[in-house]
């Protein structure tokens, strides 16, 4: 029998060819996704008068109306591009943002001394690109100066001592802090995750029990109530005259809270992993430790890399929640500043929270697109 009449060689073959010169194009897309049905055209028209009627408004709003400089509210009350909104209302207060921007970005950092952590922004980028970058050599070289060696310099720089004048804790605030908080979250939760999903599976009934409690009873509050509890009821257990930065108790607070999900995240991976990858590694004589980092671990975190990265967003858009404990993240610096007399306006609040908004969006979506890019590179499982 020739190979064009084996049937499973046959549907392959089949499955290969491209499609019809008719079904394929954006013409042809569309037909399939958008007006396959008649009720897939009538949604399809709504949105698109949703859309006609919606954008230029918004547009309208965002720039062409908008006070993009000014000294204070009197121009985003009532002024536009010279003349007098009849309504009392202008469009975006763009210049409210090019007046704090910088408070956005390092809360009340010391103005001379905001060099350091645009040093430290500038490194850290410097170290995170090349570990995102599947070619690039010498991953464990960096991975040690992104997790270890960062860390200390940027404590160094941020803090002060050592030469360097001593900022303390309460002045920092902004993107900055939003940065600390969610870079230390989600570099402590990974490995410490990891852990808690192995010792949950863990034939010690000891180690079992323990990480069950503590991820069952961390997953069973809020995070305020972690952060609430890391600061108000932590230095109650200290003894007397010990004292721990408000900053570190967040910290705290974020890290073990993220560590329970990912312990989750990770425990799900571990389940799909199939037992004969466990068995197969049993035959080749490796010890649990080798067999769980060199086989089982690298295939449960690709299959939960969606998982991962929506706990990552998850802590990034959370850190939010420490204006409950006195800090100033970007969007409490952003609210703070409402209250600011000079450009007290009816539309500096909504102005504000956009700009708030488009920056967590915009990592938020980065980590998503990175995510989905990782995915695929990884995704070699059915290829030949």
């Amino acid at each position: 029998m020739s190979v064009a009449d084996k049937p499973f060689v046959r549907t392959s073959i089949l499955a290969a060819e491209p499609p019809p010169p008719g079904e394929r194009g954006a013409v042809a897309w569309i037909r399939r996704n958008l007006l396959a049905t008649p009720k897939d055209v009538i949604l399809t028209i709504l949105a698109l008068a949703l859309i006609a009627w919606a954008v230029p408004q918004l547009v309208n709003w965002l720039f062409i109306q908008a006070v993009w400089s000014g000294p204070d509210r009197t121009f985003c009350a009532t002024t536009i591009q010279g003349g007098i909104q009849p309504d009392g209302w202008s469009g975006a207060c763009w210049a409210f943002i090019s007046a704090k921007y910088d408070q956005f970005i390092f809360g009340r950092y010391p103005l001379g001394e905001r060099w350091r952590p645009a040093i430290v922004g500038i490194l850290f980028i410097l170290l995170l690109v090349p570990m995102l970058i599947p070619s690039a050599p010498r991953k464990g070289l960096n991975a040690i100066l992104l997790f270890a060696v960062l860390p200390v310099i940027a404590f160094w720089l941020l803090h002060g001592g050592f030469g360097l004048e001593v900022v303390e804790t309460p002045l920092w605030g902004g993107l900055m802090v939003t940065l600390v908080l969610s870079f230390v979250g989600i570099a402590v939760s990974l490995p410490v995750g990891i852990l808690l999903a192995l010792g949950r599976r863990s034939n010690m009934p000891v180690i079992r029990m323990l990480c069950v409690t503590f991820i069952e009873v961390i997953r069973g509050v809020p995070l305020i109530t972690v952060l609430f509890m890391a600061s108000v009821m932590l230095p109650l257990f200290l003894p007397t005259g010990w004292n721990v930065d408000k900053l570190l108790r967040a910290l705290i607070g974020v890290s073990i809270f993220t560590s329970a999900y990912m312990a989750e995240v990770i425990r799900g991976g571990l389940q799909a992993i199939p037992k004969g990858q466990f068995e197969g590694a049993d035959s080749l004589g490796l010890g649990y430790w080798q067999k769980t980092r060199l086989i089982i671990m690298p295939q449960a975190i690709k299959l939960v890399i969606p998982s991962i990265v929506n706990t990552f967003i998850g802590t990034f858009k959370d850190t939010s929640l420490v204006t409950i404990i006195g800090m100033f993240d970007l969007l409490g610096i952003v609210k703070l500043n409402f209250s600011d007399s000079n450009w007290a306006s009816a539309v500096t609040p909504i102005t504000g929270l956009i700009f708030a908004g488009f920056i967590f969006w915009l990592f938020c979506f980065g980590m998503s697109r990175y995510s989905g890019f990782m995915e695929r590179h990884l995704d070699t499982g059915h290829k030949r």
